[in-house]
Formats: C-alpha cells, sequence, structure tokens
C-alpha cells in the first residue's frame, strides 16, 4: 500500500513512534493525517507539524475509539490506514494490582480489539483497508522485569496474527510493529535497561521500517534485526531460551 493521497489515523501521536510515523505519512503525500491522543495539546502540535487534524482520545475506552473512527470517517471520508500504536508499561510481577493489570490490558489489546471492532466491518463493505499496531519484541519474547507488559504484547501480537488470518482474504491488510528499545517517554530515565541490550532506537528510524513494510504489505515489521535470530533460538530450543532468559534476568534484576 502506498501511503499518498490516504487517510491514516494514528493514537498516541503526541510524542515517540506514533509523532514520528504521523510526520512520515504527512511527507510520504497522506491526504490526511489524524492524531489521535489523549494529550490534546501534544495531538494538536503535531497536527500542525503534518498540516493535519486531531482529536482527543482515551484509548482505554471503548467509546472514544467508536468516536474517533466515526468522526473521522464522518468529517473526513473512508479510513485507508489505522495505526493503533498507543500503549504503556508496568514493571512488576503477578504482584501488580488488579487495577493496574487492567489498565494495561484495555490500552495494549483492547484497544485495538476495538479500533478492529469498530473499523474492519466499514473497511470489508468497501473492498479493503490497512491496520498496523504496535505490540513489542516483547510480544514475540518476554519483558525482563514486566508480567503486564509481556503478556499483553503477546495479546497484541496474537490479535493482529488472527485479523491478518481471518480477514485477509476480505481486503484487510495487517502489519505488527516489534522493535526493542526506542527512545520515547516510556524508555526516558532507563537508557540501559535489558530492552536496550541491542542498542537504542530513534523513533524516525522505527518509522522508515514502518513505511517499508507498509508499502511492501509485511505484517512483521522487526527494526531491529536481532529479534529474529532471537526468534529462530526460542523456536529451535525453548529450554535453553528459558535457561539463556534466566541469565538475563539475573543481569539485570540482580
Amino acid at each position: 500500500m502506498q501511503i499518498r493521497d490516504k487517510i491514516v489515523v494514528v493514537t498516541g501521536a503526541a510524542s515517540g513512534i506514533g509523532n514520528a510515523l504521523a510526520q512520515r505519512f504527512a511527507k510520504e503525500g497522506a491526504k490526511l493525517v489524524v492524531s489521535a491522543d489523549l494529550n490534546s495539546d501534544g495531538a494538536a502540535a503535531t497536527a500542525r507539524e503534518t498540516g493535519g487534524a486531531a482529536l482527543a482520545v482515551d484509548v482505554s475506552k471503548e467509546e472514544d475509539i467508536k468516536r474517533l473512527i466515526e468522526t473521522v470517517e464522518a468529517d473526513h471520508g473512508p479510513i485507508d490506514l489505522f495505526f493503533s500504536n498507543a500503549g504503556i508499561g508496568y514493571g512488576g510481577g503477578a504482584e501488580v494490582s488488579n487495577d493496574r493489570w487492567q489498565r494495561i490490558w484495555d490500552i495494549n489489546v483492547m484497544a485495538h480489539v476495538w479500533a478492529a471492532r469498530h473499523l474492519v466491518p466499514r473497511m470489508v463493505a468497501r473492498g479493503g483497508g490497512y491496520l498496523l499496531s504496535t505490540a513489542s519484541a516483547a510480544g514475540l519474547l518476554s519483558q525482563i522485569g514486566s508480567a503486564p507488559y509481556a503478556v499483553t504484547k503477546h495479546a497484541a501480537v496474537g490479535l493482529a496474527e488472527w485479523l491478518a488470518i481471518t480477514h485477509g482474504d476480505q481486503g484487510i491488510k495487517v502489519s505488527v510493529l516489534c522493535p526493542q528499545a526506542v527512545r520515547t517517554a516510556m524508555t526516558a530515565g532507563n537508557p540501559d535497561g535489558v530492552a536496550s541490550i541491542d542498542g537504542m532506537m530513534e523513533p524516525d528510524t522505527v518509522a522508515d521500517a514502518c513505511v517499508k513494510a507498509i508499502e511492501a504489505e509485511e505484517f512483521l515489521i522487526l527494526p531491529h534485526a536481532e529479534v529474529v535470530q532471537y526468534m529462530r533460538n526460542k523456536a529451535n530450543d525453548y529450554g535453553r531460551w528459558i535457561r539463556g532468559m534466566r541469565k538475563l534476568n539475573r543481569r539485570y534484576r540482580g
């Protein structure tokens, strides 16, 4: 899919990967880039940078996502590409509070579900569309120090796979972004964390990888090339991979 002349929606667009992708989509000639974020001032700033539109959206609420889709399509036209990017992270394991588990589940997983629920039928009816979602390499491997992040990102990858399998023959294209550490608000203050073991990537570099993948209609976007080999190691010898991850856990968790 080519971005030129397309209507694109980006959630989590106020900063980080969302901001970088919104700007890149505009440079690629998108007809309109709609920047959505809980941070309404940040979304508006991104919209000014891209010459697009902005909406304040809380992706942890289904009604907000539904309103986003309905507003864009009523005011501007059919959404060609929906980039479900907003996400959060919490440290900890099973002891993390139910409220935090629910919040990260709603934002990292259900936001993608709700976007698909309200947009896929529209896209199918008009012959196709594109869904891009941000997961993480943690969704393919794991996340040292954060059960909520590892679990929700695995679920996000699983949903993207299911959408691609189920709706691919109906013209729905799906890509899922799975980077390691990217220089965003989520990694601020922890530049040497386990996710940055292969280096801290700039959002603009991630944006480049996403545009190339969209043009080629590739499902899995891996800006950090090392992740491919980690996936192979996991599949080839799961027990050995677990032992290696335990070693990594000892190194970073003490």
